[in-house]
């Protein structure tokens, strides 16, 4: 297993860690498999979109804080609910195919880890399968 350390700036955000992801790949050589991402934190998640287009990041934010506002009034008394249910809706997990030595992904696909709750130092566990 592998670790991939991110560091959030800001309450929400979307970091693409693609890049990080791709050269683990590399690194350890693997032509053909599975890559499988994991993201532990339960006021984050990981999930896979357009990285080409900034305007889309901004976009998932803001309808996540509309359908999960932060202070709603919510029961849990950390103050940090809206970070749990967000989390809960983007998933914490993603398995990525490999084939030729790269990850599968569409022309503007790339893989985001969401901070809900940051700032924060956070990872992502993932597991290379070889084929």
């Amino acid at each position: 297993m592998h670790e991939i350390s991110v560091k959030s700036g800001s309450r929400n955000e979307l970091i693409d860690v693609t890049s990080g992801l791709q050269a683990l790949v590399s690194n350890e050589k693997v032509k053909e498999g599975i890559c499988v991402v994991y993201c532990p934190h339960t006021t984050a998640g990981v999930f896979v979109n357009e990285n080409a287009d900034p305007s889309v990041k901004s976009d998932i934010l803001r309808q996540l804080e509309k359908i999960a506002p932060a202070n709603a009034g919510y029961s849990h008394a950390e103050g940090n609910a809206d970070s749990h249910i967000k989390g809960a809706l983007v998933g914490n997990n993603q398995t990525l195919l490999v084939s030729d030595g790269r990850l599968q992904l569409g022309t503007w696909g790339g893989v985001f880890f969401a901070e809900f709750d940051g700032p924060r130092n956070r990872k992502l566990l993932v597991q290379l399968i070889e084929k």
